[in-house]
């Protein structure tokens, strides 16, 4: 089966739905799929959005319906108000984070910028909104949001008796008090009371809700007068009345009097402070001594009365002025000592989480909701919890451990992103990341207690500055037990190559310990594309049972984005992303494409998992495509190709006649398509990498067919194809059936399982003929030898000598030799092969031979029909395979073949060997195959084809010592004699010696011969001079040579001269000998005629690769030195014999003319001449 080679995978790219919004707004800034009573809609965050004058940020919910053009509501979120709140709602970021709870189809929307009023400062503590099934707004969710300090419920008592002058004082300093409190929801609420003889509210608490509006009423207030001044009564009427009408629970309590006397009531005081004190309401006293001042009155009396009411310590809770018009002068301590009272609500958390941005990040949980707070204790941040029974605040102790007090400043912003993992224990364990740690980012595992502590399992570490490690963090159960299998960080401010590309770490889960696993792989391109920045895992989008993810990149391609999907494995993630989905792929002017996703629901009805990619101004939702499986198989009937039997004809030929059975299967991976069905199309070939098919479809007798069909799921569907075979060169290799299909509508329905087969290769074989078992056991055995002649052969058939003399020229040599004939240039070596048993199969024969040979031919002999076939290797000179009798070598067959090997010129060796083996892919067995190779290995002497010669200058010499003609002296006639060696054959000679013997003194010591140089003409020939070739006498002694007139290397003195021949083809050398007679020597001696013999014979060296036809190949100059004797002639004989022959020739002169001899020539002169004239006329 060959795996298909399409990247694609099964989300549909070619039909997105596309739902544009406002890209002011930043609609699909973030994206989550949401289910109402099987009803599908989109929620997307738009968190620039705007409702009425403030860019609040809002929600909308988009229908997911079969209209295209289906416009999405808002839900304007953005207007719901908090009560009790002074809250600030423009750029609060509304939908910045959204969060889905899938138990009740809830979701959660996040203002992580929203912000209230305390006092004089804004708080961007964040908030978020929980929004029930139906789009409903359920709760408020802030669980970093903390009442004001300036959280107070404030009474005024004013003294309004008729001893109060002048009123308009008392009014003076009962507006610019109010006008120092923050009078709103959340913070300071106001109520005034006047008393006198009786108890009336001017106004309640809850009665006006802006330091306007108070201030406004208070300028209305008139005195109502009166002769009692009953300061117990109005305490008691503010206390048990004023703070209930309008009262808030929490709320501290204050309470101001204003009076100017003693009470009528003092025995009640202290029954009433009791009750104020036991009620936890703060008293302020202002004692206006202008009654008793203008009447001289000692107010110490009053004074005191005034520190009883007043709370405790009285320097801080104790005012006097001395007149109404100085009341004025105390607005600002007053002020001052009321707010003194902020921070002080034991029940609320210290400062450090006023600027937390709580909801940056949000994550769902079993009992509650995770919420990321980056500006918490002072950006370092935290991760906050709000459940149904409460809010869980961990302390800002309880992250010293990962994140030291020595690095606060740094701005970790811990809770950026927030998940959580599955343990092997199956406890949930935190997740959260602070990429602004120590600059390089980090993420820690942890589990949060009720009592606000925390316990830190596992903390993760960026590597590189800047990267904005654990910015975004997700895992992924991929197999679906329950446990996570894998953690991934984003880092999508990763640098490299030049370029902020992003980067995600994979973590995978061993002993309950995040271990590092590498990173997953994007787009191998040079772009700052951030990948990572959006990290989804989805349930299973291929349908292959786990888990899949999403990762996107928003700026890829110039800012306009794309998402990769990396599919899930058993225990692990792929890191080779399997689907890149650009946003150029989907429709024109999306940007940010990628920048969030989710993917949980079935958007289509269709039983499969679609993708809501967010971008810049619209959401994109992708479609998955359902995944099919073609299981394909074919069978032939019969199962082998019989070529003994042929049982058809076509086209009026002999043939067999096969079926082929082809079937399909579709497999739907999705069990919401048992009932679906596939149009297929295939291809059917025959033998498709053969030039000619030894095979052909019945039909159309051609080797292709192509068909289509409709495939049920499940139901196997099989189609018969009837094809022949005819005669074929190649019965080994099995005839191959491939069949390639693909789907008949690849952009529409279902598609192929991605890396799934499309091709399927099956081979129908050939039957081999042997047995039953269908076990060919061949029975090879190869047999071969060689022309080469023995040195015994070689002795009687070229050297004709005796078989007595042959054996002991065989002996001569130290082992079995065989001797080359000059005149061979070849060799040849007969062979047989021969298969005893049954047919063999791919039957091979390897020759391999040394290298001083060269292969020429392999020739079969007898006119035999089987054809041996050999391949040349040029990478194995030396080496020949040669098929023998392919595809099978029959049984009991025979065949006799010669091998020619030529020598080669450029390799010499003393050996040569040719080895073969006969094997074939039929397995023989093991007790007959030592038949099945021939080795033949010899040890080798060539026969030198040498041209031996000679020349001498000088061969004989006569001594005339009494003649006056002789021109030597001492030294004799000079003599230059050489010999000439010739290499006539095809091998280079070597280890052969030339030894020249020259007689140059009689034993007696007389000098013959006086050698004066010896030259040979051939470079780097080493020669060796042995003998005396100077001291002799000076002086010639008597001796009689008469009885030795042949002198040579046996019987004289000599001088001998060695040289090494070495000599390549066609190559020569010359041996020059130069020198001179001894006359001084030669006169003396006597003798009548004297032979000095120089004999130069060549000889083989031990080892030697050579041997020589002639026996003693030797070769003689010879000079020839006679000594006539000397003898005396009379005069008168001299004189009578000449004038005896001058009478004899006149006699003969006489005797021809009288015969007329002289005459005939002159007259046939004449007659000559004649002719020539009459030619002429």
């Amino acid at each position: 089966l060959l795996p298909g080679l399409s990247d694609t995978f099964n989300i549909d790219t070619k039909r997105p739905k596309i739902i544009c919004g406002s890209k002011e707004a930043f609609f699909g800034y973030t994206v989550q799929q949401h289910d109402i009573g099987g009803k599908k809609w989109l929620v997307v965050g738009a968190p620039y959005e705007t409702n009425g004058h403030q860019k609040t940020g809002d929600v909308y919910k988009c229908p997911l319906t079969s209209d295209s053009h289906s416009n999405c509501t808002k839900l304007n979120l953005g207007r719901v108000t908090l009560s009790n709140v002074s809250e600030r709602k423009d750029n609060m970021r509304l939908g910045l984070s959204l969060a889905t709870n899938p138990k009740d189809n809830s979701f959660l929307a996040c203002s992580p910028l929203w912000s209230h009023e305390c006092g004089s400062s804004y708080y961007t503590t964040g908030m978020c909104s929980r929004v029930n099934s139906n789009f409903r707004f359920s709760k408020t969710v802030a669980p970093a949001l903390q009442r004001c300090q300036t959280y107070m419920d404030i009474i005024i008592v004013l003294d309004g008796s008729n001893s109060i002058y002048p009123w308009v004082e008392v009014q003076h300093f009962l507006i610019n008090i109010l006008k120092k409190f923050y009078i709103g929801p959340g913070q300071i609420q106001v109520g005034v009371v006047q008393y006198g003889e009786d108890v009336v509210h001017e106004f309640h608490l809850n009665d006006y809700r802006s330091v306007k509006d108070v201030v406004a009423a208070a300028s209305h207030i008139e005195q109502r007068g009166g002769t009692e001044t009953r300061t117990a009564y109005g305490i008691e009427f503010a206390r048990s009345e004023a703070f209930q009408k309008g009262g808030r629970k929490g709320a501290k309590r204050v309470m101001i009097v204003i009076t100017d006397g003693e009470s009528h009531d003092s025995p009640d005081l202290e029954k009433v402070i009791e009750d104020s004190e036991k009620d936890n309401v703060t008293r302020y006293a202002v004692a206006v001594l202008g009654y008793y001042n203008r009447r001289g009155i000692n107010p110490e009396a009053f004074l005191n009365e005034i520190k009883f009411i007043a709370s405790d310590p009285d320097d801080k809770h104790f005012f006097n002025v001395t007149d109404e018009a100085a009341l004025k002068d105390i607005v600002d301590a007053l002020g001052e000592r009321i707010f003194s009272l902020e921070g002080t609500n034991k029940n609320e958390i210290s400062f450090g989480l006023e600027m937390s941005q709580t909801g940056f990040s949000s994550h769902v949980v079993e009992d509650g909701i995770l919420l990321g707070a980056v500006g918490a204790y002072d950006w370092n941040g935290a991760v906050l919890k709000e459940t149904s029974s409460g809010k869980v605040i961990p302390l800002r102790e309880s992250y010293l451990q990962e994140f030291p007090e020595e690095l606060k400043n740094h701005g970790a912003y811990l809770g950026y992103t927030v998940s959580s993992v599955i343990s092997t224990k199956h406890e949930r364990i935190y997740v959260a990341g602070a990429p602004r740690f120590n600059h390089t980012g980090k993420v820690i595992l942890f589990s949060m207690h009720s009592n606000r502590n925390l316990t830190i399992h596992q903390a993760l570490k960026g590597e590189q500055i800047g990267s904005y490690y654990g910015s975004e963090i997700n895992s992924l159960d991929v197999n679906g037990d329950g446990v996570t299998d894998v953690l991934l960080v984003g880092a999508p401010m990763y640098f490299s190559e030049g370029r902020e590309r992003g980067k995600v770490y994979v973590y995978t889960l061993q002993e309950n310990h995040f271990i590092p696993s590498g990173a997953l792989m994007d787009l191998q391109s040079y772009q700052n594309s951030r990948f990572g920045s959006c990290i989804a895992s989805v349930p299973d989008l291929n349908q292959d049972s786990y888990n899949d993810l999403v990762v996107g990149a928003p700026l890829e391609d110039e800012h306009q984005g794309a998402i990769y999907i990396f599919l899930g494995f058993k225990e692990t993630i792929l890191k080779k992303y399997k689907q890149r989905i650009a946003a150029t792929e989907l429709g024109p002017g999306l940007m940010y494409f990628g920048c969030s996703i989710h993917g949980q629901l079935d958007l289509n009805e269709d039983g499969l998992i679609d993708l809501a990619v967010g971008s810049l101004g619209s959401a994109v939702l992708l479609w998955s495509r359902s995944v099919v499986q073609i299981n394909t198989s074919i069978r032939f009937e019969p199962s082998k190709i019989n070529i003994f039997t042929k049982d058809c004809k076509r086209n009026g030929k002999d043939a067999t006649c096969m079926s082929a059975f082809i079937c399909f299967t579709a497999v739907f991976l999705s069990a919401h398509f048992q009932t679906a069905s596939v149009a297929l199309r295939y291809n059917t070939t025959i033998d498709e990498r053969r030039y000619t098919p030894r095979a052909h479809l019945d039909e159309s007798g051609e080797r292709q067919a192509q068909r289509g069909l409709v495939l049920p799921a499940g139901q196997e569907h099989c189609e018969k194809l009837h094809f022949h075979v005819l005669d074929t060169a190649d019965y080994v290799k099995p005839v191959t059936f491939s069949i390639d299909y693909e789907l008949e509508q690849p952009e529409h329905g279902p598609m192929l399982d991605d890396g799934w087969p499309t091709s399927l290769r099956v081979s129908v074989p050939f039957w081999n003929g042997c047995n039953e078992d269908e076990h060919c056991v061949p029975d090879l055995v190869l047999d071969a030898r060689s022309d080469v002649p023995s040195a015994m052969e070689y002795c009687r058939r070229a050297l004709r000598r005796s078989s007595p003399d042959c054996s002991a020229f065989s002996l001569s040599f130290d082992t079995s030799i065989f001797i080359i004939e000059s005149s061979r240039r070849r060799v040849a070596v007969e062979a047989t092969l021969e298969n005893r048993g049954e047919n063999a199969y791919s039957t091979v024969l390897n020759i391999s031979f040394s290298r001083n040979l060269q292969f020429a031919s392999l020739i079969p002999k007898d006119d035999t029909d089987i054809n041996i076939e050999c391949m040349t290797d040029d990478k194995h000179p030396n080496k020949k395979v040669c098929n023998i009798s392919y595809p099978f070598f029959r049984a009991k067959a025979k065949v006799a073949f010669r091998l020619d090997f030529e020598f080669s010129k450029w390799i010499f060796l003393q050996s040569m060997e040719v080895y073969m083996i006969a094997n074939s892919d039929s397995e023989e067995k093991e007790s007959t195959m030592e038949d099945n190779f021939a080795h033949l290995n010899y040890h080798l002497k060539y026969e030198a084809d040498l041209l031996f010669t000679r020349t001498s200058s000088l061969d004989y010499y006569e001594i005339r010592s009494n003649s006056s003609l002789e021109r030597y002296d001492s030294i004799g006639p000079p003599f230059h004699c050489i010999f000439k060696l010739q290499n006539l054959g095809f091998f280079p000679v070597e280890g052969v010696t030339i030894k020249l013997t020259i007689p140059v003194a009689t034993r007696a010591g007389n000098r013959l011969l006086l050698l004066t140089d010896f030259l040979v003409d051939q470079e780097n020939t080493t020669c060796n001079i042995w003998g005396n070739t100077t001291d002799y006498r000076r002086t010639p002694a008597e001796e009689d040579l008469s009885r030795t007139p042949h002198l040579n290397h046996s019987n004289s003195d000599i001088v001998s001269i060695d040289c090494n021949v070495k000599l390549a083809p066609n190559e020569e050398m010359n041996l020059h000998l130069h020198g001179n007679l001894w006359m001084k020597s030669l006169k003396a001696l006597k003798f009548k005629s004297l032979k000095l013999t120089t004999n130069a014979a060549l000889q083989r060296r031990f080892g030697s690769a050579f041997v020589f036809r002639e026996e003693d190949p030797s070769r003689q100059i010879t000079f020839e030195i006679s000594k006539p004797e000397e003898s005396h002639i009379p005069i008168w004989i001299i004189l009578g014999s000449t004038l005896g022959g001058l009478l004899l020739l006149a006699l003969l002169v006489l005797a021809l003319w009288k015969l007329g001899f002289f005459k005939s020539g002159s007259r046939r002169r004449v007659e000559e001449q004649e002719q020539n004239s009459m030619g002429l006329e």
